[in-house]
C-alpha cells in the first residue's frame, strides 16, 4: 500500500519534470541550432569595357540571375564612364550636349534604371559606380567644350595614358568642375532608388598635375605670391592639393545626405601609401571624418603575401573598426587572368583578417579568359559562397 502511494506521487512529479524539461529545450533549442546570419559584402563591378554584360537588357537579366544564384548581394555598376553617363542625364546634356552614352547597345536605354529595378527584385544592393571621377577621354565632348576645366603638368602637357587610351583630368580645384561633378551626383541620387554611390581612385588627381593657371593662381593667393614646388611629390604641395580635395569630398557628403540620408557613400581606393602621394587621395581622412561609409580597398596583387601585407596596415586596422571595410579582388583582366585558386586564397585571407567582405573586378573575368572553364570557376565561387549573406550595416560597426 505504501509502495503504491509513493509511485502515485512520483509519477506526476516525473511527468511534471519531463514537461518542464521539454519546455526549456523548446525555448533554448533555436539559440543552440540556428547560427547568426552571415554578414559579408559579396560584390562585383559591372563595366562596359571588355564586357558585354551591360549592352543589352538580356545581358543585364542573365548577369543578375547568375549573381543571385551564386549568393552575391551587391553590384557596383558603372554610371559615369568614358565621358558619358549610362542613364539619360539632363546635367550632361546641359554641360556638354550629350545626355547618354551613344554607343550602340547603350544608346536610348536607361541602364541604371534597369539595374536598379531588376537588382532590387532579386534582393541585390545596387550601388552605382562613378567610375571616371575627374578623368575624361582626351577627345571627349566634355574635354573639347571645356578646355579651361583641364589641369596640366609643369611642362604644360595635358594627356596621361591609361593603357593605350589617352586621358585628361578635370581640375578638381576649379569651382565649375566641382559644380559639374556635384550636379551629376545629385542627379543620380535624386532620380534613382539606389542604395548608395561609389567613387574610386579616379576621385583624386595624379600628383604630376595641378600646374594649370587656375590652380597656380589659387596657390599663390594663399602663399604671398609664391609658386608651388616644381617637384610634384614635394610634401607640402601634395598636402595642399590633397586638403583641397578633402574639402570637396565633404561637400559631396553633404550634398548626398541632403537628398537621401540613407544613401551609402562608398569608396574603392588604392592602398593609402600609394593613393595619397600618387593621386592626392587622402581617404583615411575621409574615413576618420565620416565622409565615407564603406570602403572596398583595391588590393590587386598577384600573390598572397603582398595581398596579405596590405590587409595588415594600420589604417586598415583602424578603419575596419569604424565602417564596413571590404577588399577588391582582381578576378582577371583580358590579358591577365587570375587563377581561381588565387581568388579562393584571397577571399579566405580577407575572412581571416575579419574584413567586411569582397568585391571582384570585374564581372566578365569571373568566368572568362582563365585556364579554368566558366563552369569550373562558377562551381568554385558557389563553394566560397554556399549560403546567402546579409550586407554589414554601415551603422553596425563599433
Amino acid at each position: 500500500m505504501l509502495k503504491g502511494l509513493k509511485q502515485t506521487r512520483i509519477i506526476p512529479q516525473f511527468i511534471t519534470f519531463i514537461v518542464s524539461l521539454c519546455f526549456v529545450l523548446f525555448i533554448i533549442k533555436p539559440a543552440l541550432t540556428i547560427p547568426p546570419p552571415v554578414r559579408e559584402i559579396r560584390g562585383v563591378w559591372l563595366t562596359n569595357i571588355d564586357s558585354e554584360v551591360l549592352f543589352s537588357r538580356r545581358g543585364v537579366t542573365d548577369a543578375l540571375n547568375r549573381l543571385k544564384t551564386l549568393n552575391f548581394n551587391t553590384i557596383y555598376p558603372t554610371v559615369w564612364q568614358g565621358g558619358y553617363t549610362l542613364y539619360p542625364s539632363a546635367v550632361a546634356q546641359r554641360y556638354f550636349g550629350q545626355s547618354l552614352d551613344p554607343t550602340p547597345g547603350l544608346q536610348k536605354r536607361d541602364v541604371l534604371q534597369e539595374l536598379v529595378k531588376q537588382g532590387h527584385q532579386k534582393g541585390l544592393t545596387v550601388i552605382p559606380w562613378f567610375e571616371f571621377g575627374f578623368m575624361a577621354p582626351a577627345h571627349s565632348d566634355l574635354a573639347k567644350q571645356h578646355p579651361d576645366w583641364l589641369t596640366r603638368r609643369l611642362d604644360g602637357t595635358l594627356i596621361k595614358k591609361e593603357g593605350n587610351d589617352e586621358r585628361v583630368w578635370l581640375n578638381p580645384f576649379h569651382p565649375e568642375v566641382q559644380q559639374f561633378i556635384l550636379d551629376l551626383i545629385a542627379e543620380i541620387v535624386t532620380n534613382y532608388n539606389i542604395d548608395g554611390i561609389q567613387f574610386d581612385d579616379h576621385f583624386g588627381l595624379p600628383s604630376e598635375f595641378g600646374y594649370d593657371e587656375y590652380t597656380v593662381s589659387l596657390y599663390q593667393a594663399e602663399h604671398q605670391g609664391k609658386l608651388p614646388s616644381e617637384d610634384f611629390y614635394e610634401t607640402y604641395w601634395v598636402r595642399w592639393r590633397a586638403d583641397k580635395i578633402n574639402q570637396f569630398v565633404k561637400r559631396v557628403f553633404e550634398t548626398v545626405k541632403a537628398i537621401d540620408q540613407d544613401c551609402i557613400i562608398s569608396l574603392s581606393p588604392n592602398p593609402l601609401h600609394f593613393a595619397l602621394p600618387a593621386y592626392l587621395q587622402d581617404w583615411f581622412t575621409w574615413e576618420r571624418k565620416g565622409w565615407i561609409e564603406e570602403i572596398v580597398l583595391q588590393v590587386y596583387r598577384p600573390d598572397l603575401e603582398r595581398f596579405t601585407t596590405e590587409l595588415e596596415r594600420t589604417e586598415v586596422e583602424l578603419a575596419k573598426n569604424h565602417i564596413p571595410f571590404a577588399v577588391g579582388i582582381l578576378s582577371g583582366l583580358k590579358n591577365r587572368p587570375t587563377p581561381m585558386n588565387m581568388i579562393e586564397k584571397q577571399v579566405k585571407a580577407t575572412r581571416k583578417h575579419q574584413l567586411a567582405g569582397v568585391s571582384f573586378f570585374f564581372y566578365e573575368s569571373l568566368w572568362n579568359w582563365a585556364e579554368e572553364s566558366p563552369r569550373e570557376r562558377q562551381n568554385k565561387l558557389q563553394k566560397l559562397f554556399p549560403i546567402p549573406a546579409l550586407r554589414p550595416s554601415v551603422y553596425g560597426v563599433n
